[in-house]
């Protein structure tokens, strides 16, 4: 099982490289190469937008500097966004800029990034997490920014909250991981904020080494437990 991989996105060929080794010797891995290899690549989300799912309104660049920012909100018609690393992890390497705060004239991402507008929800309501097992609905979370921060991970001062979905928030869920393009993974931690719109849109489908929030979970470990076993058989 993957465990605390959490740099794989500054070495992601080795580290898909070392999951097909292990695949390859004949080692069950879980989640399987082919899922990871998929998941690793924040682009996977505009297949889950072909496939029907509500995403977040993205930009796909290969690089972002002072003048792309502003035609992003322009095209975004938004005073604030956000610029992500299409591999990438825990917030980290993340950028938000508005109209009175824009990268310097000569800055660049230097790499492939994501694009999308700042969602006020983030900080007003928190980000959503439905975390499932084999398929099956096991728990969710509610993750709050700190005081002044719109980034949720406990790096800069998240925290988490029990949350119990309702039954339309939990559909749209469970409609995400219907919608994956491969049998139901092993475990999935579907992340997911509220558009202007109302709707809760993906953020991201998480199937590599997610935190799986066992304290907002109290029978995580016995539905994972009970997973593995019917899949040894």
């Amino acid at each position: 099982m993957l465990g605390t991989a959490w740099d794989y996105q500054d070495h992601p060929d080795e580290f898909l490289d070392r999951l097909e080794a292990l695949a390859g010797m004949g080692i069950a891995v879980c989640n399987p190469p082919d899922v990871v290899r998929w998941n690793a690549d924040k682009r996977y989300l505009r297949e889950l937008e072909e496939r029907g799912v509500t995403t977040v309104p993205t930009l796909w660049l290969d690089d972002l500097n002072h003048a792309d920012a502003l035609e992003a909100m322009d095209d975004f018609a938004c005073e604030r966004i956000v610029v992500k690393r299409q591999v990438g992890a825990g917030g980290l390497g993340q950028h938000s800029f508005s109209r009175a705060q824009l990268p310097a004239e000569g800055w660049r991402m230097g790499r492939a990034c994501m694009v999308q507008p700042f969602l006020s929800s983030v900080v007003e309501e928190g980000e959503y997490t439905f975390l499932f097992i084999d398929g099956a609905f096991s728990h969710g979370v509610l993750k709050r920014a700190a005081e002044g921060e719109y980034r949720i991970q406990s790096l800069y001062g998240g925290y988490e909250c029990d949350f119990e979905p309702d039954a339309a928030d939990l559909a749209r869920a469970q409609s995400v991981v219907a919608s994956l393009p491969f049998d139901r993974p092993l475990y999935c931690r579907i992340d997911m904020a509220r558009l202007p719109s109302g709707d809760l849109a993906v953020m991201e489908a998480e199937m590599i080494e997610p935190y799986l929030y066992p304290q907002q979970g109290p029978e995580l470990g016995k539905r994972m437990a009970e997973a593995i076993l019917g899949r040894l058989g």
